[in-house]
């Protein structure tokens, strides 16, 4: 989540470029050094000239009384010795934490800014819109905004044990919560109903709110409950998820990592029923 003392703004104030925060993405992955663990991002005079002109960057924002600025690195660009590029999940607990969820809203908009060159209506190219995020079709004149996907998470208890469950897509061991994304015309509340049954075929009952999170893989916001078991066996779908299982709230397998909304909503649930 961002810095409380993030401040949005679409382009740079007097004052506050002379060591701007530069968040440099080649694909999905940013540029950093690393020393003893930790990393650090580059400054102005590391980059090559093109990547800071008007057109090839990004204002996300001010922290700290400087720019935060989102860009792409060349293709054609040789990454200088002592410095490389790393997912940006690879970067939590080695890059300040304030750092990682700009770093994500960064990814975001660099990913944003790639994948929509050309309009999605009549294929000519577009621009960026002045005055707010937005490409601007020449043709047309259709507004394409970042894509945000929301997305619900919910933990299902039942007395003292937690329904955790692993996705094919999980690292080795890892358990979480039940997730999925929001459809057309779906409240919240829906999805969270259609996906618990589509993928282990329960009923819940009492949904309470519990936070959101952006997620940054690329795009979603995660909007998370907890709800009770109603009725029903778990059966796993064999598609999203591939196995589901009650825990008691003292034998919990591996956790997602502890930046992840996931993590917190099953430790600060599991710390209510006690």
């Amino acid at each position: 989540m961002l810095a409380a003392d993030f401040l949005t703004v679409l382009t740079p104030r007097p004052g506050t470029m002379t060591a701007p925060w530069l968040f440099a993405f080649r694909g999905n992955e940013m540029l950093v050094s690393e020393n003893a663990g930790l990393v650090t991002l580059p400054s102005a005079e590391l980059l090559p000239p093109s990547c800071l002109d008007i057109e090839s960057t990004h204002c996300i924002g001010e922290w700290r009384g400087q720019t935060c600025l989102a860009l792409e690195l060349p293709a054609e660009w040789t990454i200088p010795g002592g410095w490389q590029t790393l997912a940006l999940r690879a970067t939590y607990l080695r890059l300040d934490e304030p750092l990682f969820w700009i770093a994500g809203r960064a990814f975001q908009i660099v990913h944003w800014d790639r994948t929509h060159r050309f309009c999605g209506c009549c294929g000519a190219p577009t621009v960026l819109h002045e005055g707010e995020r937005a490409r601007l079709c020449v043709r047309c004149n259709l507004l394409a905004y970042p894509r945000i996907s929301p997305a619900i998470m919910v933990l299902i208890t039942r007395g003292r044990e937690l329904l955790l469950l692993r996705s094919p897509n999980f690292p080795p061991g890892i358990y979480s919560a039940l997730a999925g994304f929001v459809e057309p015309g779906e409240t919240l509340e829906q999805t969270v109903v259609r996906e618990v049954r589509e993928e282990v075929g329960i009923e819940v009952k009492n949904l309470r709110y519990f936070g959101s999170q952006p997620w940054p893989f690329p795009h979603s916001l995660m909007i998370a409950f907890s709800a009770e078991y109603a009725s029903g066996d778990v059966t796993p779908d064999g598609r999203e998820v591939e196995s589901a299982n009650w825990y008691d709230i003292d034998q919990l397998p591996p956790l997602p990592f502890p930046a992840s909304i996931a993590h917190r909503l099953i430790v600060s649930i599991a710390k209510q029923l006690r």
